[in-house]
């Protein structure tokens, strides 16, 4: 490797869902921070969401062709040994070709075979595990990297105690808690009432079945005397269904409200006191528009309500690795600074649950209050020096 650069070479990779690829960027944007001259290349999964969005952010991006385990009998999975191997092959070219400093590995299975690459070669890896229940990929990785970062305690069951440094998750810059100002902006920017209370209700970019099946079975019983309002992002994959929908209430009118931020206009299905969208694009305005928050327990979604400072109910998703949602969920709910209520239940029991909580003034001080003080906003620079010092001699 050349050591006569003076540019730093940094490849970060991993992705696969936007829990991946939003810290990823956010370490990418705190190591430009620090050193606006470095070298930055991203390494993905062919056909997966970051091969679109890290372009989008202005970064560069290689793909492999690495897929996940079926976790279902699937003839799919016959495949992945070649894939493996192509994708192994695959990385040690571009390690090669960009002869980079460090790697960072965000975790999802794009990460695997760079960081395996890149150990076996002599470059410096740092993995930073998002949740509280660490992944496989880091947990097979975790013996050839210098560093680890994590976003909770007890994280020495998984990785060697003496790599580990708690800095928390990396998230976007635009989530802090709101001011009444921006309070007012976000009411305003939905087309909600100051005079009652929000229920902000997020699955995901792409949703999630069992909240929306919730909201479906109780938003249609709603009227414009209601005493409480929802904000429902459903996700992209149910838009037809949604569609239809609402389309079946009596009364529905699909109001267009202007976005005077982006200059056109923000599509929002509009039932009595109830604003539902595909995708909130403004994620900043809908915490701060919010009183309460349920959502599935991601770690990115969970270190935003941590810096929002946003009284949340998590309903941990079933189907994910090692069932990480949930034990993400109990580490708030340890430091009481969460409620959650399992996905089996949800469906029967989150109207009543959330009514409840949206008369609970006292619960929602204490819980924003106890949220709060899990935050680390500074993650993302603080995950970026940690890079950079893995960088001998630059």
């Amino acid at each position: 490797m050349e050591q006569h650069r003076n540019s730093r070479k940094i490849i970060i990779s991993g992705g696969g869902t936007g829990g991946h690829i939003f810290p990823a960027l956010s370490i990418a944007d705190g190591i430009r921070k620090l050193d606006p001259e470095a070298e930055i290349l991203f390494v993905g999964a062919e056909g997966k969401m970051e091969m679109e969005r890290v372009p989008a952010a202005g970064y560069p991006i290689e793909g492999l062709p690495v897929a996940g385990l079926q976790r279902k009998l699937s003839l799919a999975n016959l495949a992945l040994p070649f894939k493996l191997w192509k994708s192994l092959r695959r990385a040690r070219q571009i390690l090669r070709n960009f002869q980079p400093d460090v790697v960072v590995g965000v975790g999802g299975y794009a990460s695997a075979p760079t960081l395996w690459t890149a150990s076996r070669m002599g470059i410096p890896c740092l993995i930073q595990e998002q949740n509280s229940y660490a992944g496989l990929t880091n947990k097979l990785l975790a013996k050839r990297a210098k560093k680890i970062c994590v976003a909770y305690d007890r994280m020495e069951r998984f990785f060697p105690a003496d790599k580990i440094k708690l800095t928390g998750n990396p998230i976007r810059a635009n989530i802090h808690p709101a001011t009444p100002e921006q309070r007012t902006e976000a009411l305003r920017y939905f087309g909600l009432d100051a005079d009652k209370p929000v229920l902000l209700v997020v699955g995901g970019s792409l949703g999630a079945r069992t909240l929306n099946q919730a909201l479906r079975d109780w938003v249609g019983t709603l009227d414009k005397d209601t005493p409480y309002q929802i904000l429902w992002q459903s996700g992209k994959y149910y838009r037809p269904e949604l569609e239809a929908f609402f389309a079946g209430l009596p009364g529905w009118d699909n109001h267009q409200i202007l976005c005077p931020e982006a200059g056109k206009e923000y599509e929002l299905r509009c039932f009595h006191t109830v604003r539902n969208s595909d995708f909130i694009k403004r994620m900043d305005l809908a915490f701060a528009a919010a009183d309460w928050v349920v959502s599935r327990a991601g770690a990115g979604t969970i270190s935003e309500l941590c810096a929002a400072g946003k009284a949340s109910l998590f309903v941990p998703s079933p189907v994910v690795a090692e069932d990480h949602q949930t034990h993400n969920a109990q580490a708030l709910v340890r430091h009481e600074a969460a409620e959650m209520i399992a996905d089996a239940d949800a469906v029967a029991s989150l109207r009543n649950r959330c009514e409840a909580l949206l008369q609970d003034e006292e619960r929602k001080n204490l819980l924003s209050k106890n949220i709060l003080s899990l935050a680390k906003p500074q993650a993302a620079e603080q995950i970026a020096r940690d890079v950079l010092d893995l960088i001998p001699g630059k």
